[in-house]
């Protein structure tokens, strides 16, 4: 069934991606500085609908990225723009685990 609320259906349509990062130990609030200078940038992108860091009440070393792109190409584009490029490296070797799971709307 269609979703007839216009900002639910905005939210419903595009491509989006699921990433889970578990910080090393120690590595928490590091991971957290990471995720939130990306936001304005990320925010700012031509394709991107939506880019939200969380971080898990009960475990300071687990979060959650949910990002929304208006198609795959913006996410590839993303995945290439300078900001990202220039954090990536560092956010990986921050991380026990991290996993990225692209999804696409079926309702």
């Amino acid at each position: 069934m269609p979703y007839t609320d216009p900002a639910a259906a905005n939210l419903n349509a595009g491509f989006a991606v699921a990433i889970n990062i578990v910080a090393k130990e120690g590595k928490g609030d590091a991971v957290a500085e990471i995720l939130q200078g990306l936001i304005a940038p990320t925010m700012a992108e031509e394709g991107v609908k939506f880019f939200v860091p969380y971080r898990s009440p009960d475990d300071p070393l687990s979060f959650f990225i949910y990002e929304l792109y208006v198609d795959e190409a913006a996410w590839e584009a993303h995945n290439k723009a300078p900001h990202f490029l220039s954090i990536v490296d560092e956010l990986v070797s921050l991380a026990a685990h991290r996993q990225r799971m692209p999804f696409v709307p079926f309702a």
